[in-house]
């Protein structure tokens, strides 16, 4: 069956092809959105944090695959709006440096072609799109800005303002985490956001966090030139006997193959995916995978050296809504380390029925208490942290696709400056507790972030001006197939250290623009 003609088909409905569609839909242009998974349901258990972190309710049951051929179940969703449903509204913009070539202990951090400046409007226009909240001035590390932040920092409340203030009296700048919320803390009657505390990996209940669905797919849900298919996976991507061209976009829907026809076609299933629907559309004009004669397709699978740590004292924390706070004194390290370490922020609150499934080694003693009074008196007395450092583009790391098994092939590195960023912020801690006087007891449990967790992927399919080093152009088309683009984490020469969002969502907006005049 093959179905009537599109403009453009865009394949994936996250940051990257969610903010596509409502950049290109107000063209009029006839726009046909693929999305493999299905509106995430609005229900109690949205905020469980047991269905949530302990039965992952909303991860796909499919199984990966390691270097050593070991299955594992990833930690990402199919739903309209993508893992910006259950992501963590953290949209901080790449720092300026970021853009240049990087000395790292370990090795080099690329020159992306095209720089900050490049960027920056359409980082003002992703802070408008996503209802971005932050405070400029404070963080040392910030790029220029052109605009202040559409919307005010999301307040610390009481122990993340204890907190804030001690660590300023440490000799840190603390800032307000840039946060992309529904929110209105001088008339509640205006927001969606009710400053809950289950947001970080969570779904939203109220619709308060400015996710792909919310701010860009619902809205543009009504439009006559805007098709939305759901449960529609994509299969395999067809080119015209040149290989120049894509002919057709072959979806699997309610068990049967359909065929879809346009002028651009737009990958942007998530850097992991993407690179995986390339290597399986593989023909004659393109043996190793669709646009790869420069064998860089699923490449460079970067994805940061993450560790989450748990500030656990007797100190009582009450507060409801705790992921405020982020450091950025260490991004470019320090002078017992003149290498980058990276960033810390809060994480979401941590709570009783989270830990049998986050808790590092350090609580297991603890955890084989009785659940409940004491699970919850330990979470109740927990303040969580995320750490974050570059990972390196390496080639050997990598998707790899073997019929219908997908391989990640991925060795940590970097690693020397992600341990000295960990054992640095324990360090801050413990002088943060001093300052408080209620130790002796304070504890640091950390867990490093395994493979399964792959929310900040980028890298597979990176952007260039050479095309036997890069596999897309500056404007993310292929540089093989004149109609085939690809939109989402995968053009990143580098990952940096800050949460990729914000700039997946700004790069679909520059996109954007270059193809309504393609299009014109």
């Amino acid at each position: 069956m093959t179905a009537q003609h599109y403009d453009v088909i865009i394949i994936g409905t996250g940051a990257g092809g969610g903010t596509l569609a409502y950049r290109l839909a107000f063209s009029g242009k006839k726009i046909l959105i693929l999305e493999r998974g299905t509106f995430l349901p609005i229900e109690k258990e949205n905020w469980s944090a047991l269905e949530v972190y302990q039965r992952e309710r909303y991860h796909t049951q499919e199984r990966w695959h390691d270097t050593n051929g070991k299955t594992f179940r990833p930690a990402t969703g199919y739903w309209v709006g993508g893992n910006t449903k259950v992501y963590g509204a953290a949209l901080l913009r790449l720092r300026e440096r970021d853009f240049e070539q990087v000395e790292h202990k370990e090795g080099i951090s690329p020159e992306w072609a095209l720089k900050y400046r490049d960027f920056e409007p359409y980082y003002d226009r992703a802070e408008e799109l996503y209802d971005v909240h932050g405070q400029s001035g404070i963080d040392p590390t910030e790029p220029p800005r052109s605009l202040p932040y559409p919307y005010p920092a999301v307040r610390h409340e009481p122990r993340m303002q204890e907190l804030a203030n001690l660590l300023t009296q440490v000799g840190l700048h603390p800032f307000n985490l840039p946060l992309g919320l529904k929110l209105n803390e001088v008339d509640r009657s205006l927001e969606n956001c009710i400053r809950c505390n289950t947001c970080d990996g969570f779904p939203c209940l109220t619709r308060g966090k400015a996710d792909a669905e919310v701010n860009c797919i619902q809205p543009i849900r009504d439009r006559t030139n805007v098709t939305l298919l759901v449960a529609a996976k994509v299969t395999r991507l067809h080119t015209s006997p040149s290989g120049r061209e894509i002919a057709r976009v072959e979806a699997e829907i309610d068990g049967e193959h359909q065929f879809f026809t346009s002028d651009i076609v737009v990958v942007a299933c998530g850097a992991i995916n993407s690179a995986a629907l390339l290597l399986r559309s593989r023909n004659d004009r393109h043996p190793s995978g669709l646009a790869n004669s420069s064998g860089q397709v699923g490449r460079n699978l970067m994805k940061h050296n993450c560790t989450a740590m748990v500030q656990l004292s007797t100190k009582l924390n009450s507060d409801v809504y705790q992921k405020t706070i982020c450091i950025s004194d260490f991004y470019w390290g320090e002078l017992s380390f003149p290498y980058p370490m990276g960033l810390v922020q809060n994480t979401g609150n941590v709570l009783a029925d989270m830990l049998p499934a986050e808790a590092p080694a350090l609580l297991a003693p603890l955890l084989k208490l009785r659940p409940g009074a004491e699970l919850k008196a330990i979470a109740d007395r927990s303040v969580g942290w995320w750490l974050q450092t570059e990972d390196l583009p390496d080639p050997d790391n990598r998707v790899r696709v073997e019929g219908d098994r997908l391989y990640l092939e991925y060795k940590p590195n970097n690693t020397e400056a992600a341990s000295r960023l960990i054992q640095r912020w324990a360090t801050v801690l413990k002088q943060v507790d001093r300052a408080e006087h209620f130790m002796p007891f304070s504890l640091y449990p950390r867990n490093t972030i395994p493979l399964q967790a792959v929310g900040h992927q980028c890298g597979t399919c990176r952007f260039g001006e050479d095309p036997t080093t890069s596999v897309l152009d500056l404007n993310c088309r292929t540089h093989e197939i004149n109609n085939l683009y690809v939109v989402d984490g995968s053009f990143f020469p580098s990952s940096a250290a800050v949460n990729p969002t914000l700039t997946i969502v700004a790069n679909a907006l520059r996109v954007g623009d270059y193809l309504l005049k393609q299009l014109m």
